[in-house]
């Protein structure tokens, strides 16, 4: 089976206690992250300064020796709170995500208004760790001689 990545992070803090307020205080937050066979999926939750705005998500496999930008959209009907609105990304990781021992780094940035705002956790990135998936058993172990048939006289 293909590798799974394991988020270094809490990956819902949209759930946790106080996302709002860091939303409005920090005018972008990751909000959840999924990872899929396609990709990394997430979204994103932006303080509505304008209504004109880019949210992308920068991120790197190679620690940060190089990088990609993927465009995040805009996911109608926003939340229902007025103040904020939500954006949806994904990272399509493709093969190079394919190995066991790689690391996802990426944050996220809103530009809105002729400024630029950033969510990198805090300054650490939000990381992923590739980790081999455990491939499940098909039954229990058999007998190598258990084909072989038996002749009761």
């Amino acid at each position: 089976p293909p590798p799974l990545l394991e988020p270094l992070f809490p990956p819902q803090p949209g759930a946790s206690p106080g996302f709002a307020e860091r939303v409005r205080q920090h005018k972008v937050r990751l909000e959840w992250v999924r990872a899929e066979p396609a990709g990394l999926r997430g979204a994103v939750r932006v303080l509505n300064l304008a209504y004109e705005k880019v949210v992308s998500v920068r991120y790197t496999l190679n620690g940060w020796a190089s990088c990609a930008e993927a465009a995040a959209t805009y996911q109608p009907p926003g939340p229902a709170d007025g103040i904020t609105d939500r954006f949806a990304f994904l990272l399509p990781l493709g093969a190079a995500a394919a190995a066991a021992e790689t690391t996802l780094e990426f944050a996220v940035r809103y530009r809105v208004a002729g400024a630029e705002y950033w969510d990198n956790n805090e300054g650490k990135n939000y990381r992923l760790r590739g980790r081999q998936r455990v491939p499940p058993a098909d039954g229990p172990p058999q007998d190598p001689d258990s084909s072989a048939w038996i002749h009761f006289i």
